[in-house]
């Protein structure tokens, strides 16, 4: 991941580990599919059947896969891969992740037509180089810290949080567990959510 990126994006180690299994995902997806888009949940859904056991994984909700899918395109543009973010859509407006801004034709046909056979390779060096970009202060918590630091977050900003869903707290409880604040959790949380919006 360049400097600049890490400036742009700051990642956590969930965003980054479940951006690798999404990679894979999103290749055996291409095997299968072509250049046909597949919507977050499906997306999640394929990555859960290729992992079962990975717990992180099995935590994410559609809400939260933007940042897992910024690690994915910046994977691809540090490769010169085509971008195979663009084929996973948000299942209400049907485009890409909000970072995308490619020609989505283009890019979907780049993709489909792709050799990616030296992807998973590359993908581990990408990964561990990614990880040791992760600020320090990002330190991973248990589910049961989260949950108690969230709760005292909550009680305290009640009326602030009134927005906040059953999915959107479990992004919440997921980004304390990478690391994050509450109140950061929060802020990441709504402006993901602000991207699921029904287009005007």
């Amino acid at each position: 991941m360049s400097s600049s990126e890490v400036e742009k994006v700051v990642l956590t180690l969930t965003d980054i580990e479940v951006g690798s299994r999404l990679v894979e995902a999103l290749l055996q997806h291409v095997q299968t599919a072509g250049a046909a888009v597949i919507n977050y949940a499906d997306l999640l859904t394929l990555g859960r059947q290729l992992y079962p056991k990975d717990a992180m994984l099995g935590r994410e909700v559609p809400v939260g896969i933007g940042m897992k899918l910024a690690f994915v395109a910046a994977f691809c543009r540090e490769n010169g891969y085509p971008d195979l973010a663009c084929l996973a859509v948000n299942p209400v407006t049907l485009r890409p992740h909000a970072g995308y801004a490619g020609d989505r034709e283009a890019d979907l046909q780049a993709v489909a037509g792709f050799d990616w056979s030296d992807t998973l390779k590359r993908l581990a060096v990408y990964a561990e180089t990614a990880r040791t970009a992760v600020p320090r202060r990002l330190k991973p918590r248990k589910e049961r810290p989260a949950d108690v630091a969230w709760y005292a977050y909550f009680c305290s900003h009640r009326e602030a949080c009134a927005w906040i869903g059953a999915d959107d707290k479990k992004e919440i409880i997921n980004l304390l567990m990478a690391g994050l604040d509450p109140e950061s959790a929060a802020g990441r949380v709504r402006a993901a959510k602000a991207e699921f919006a029904e287009p005007s």
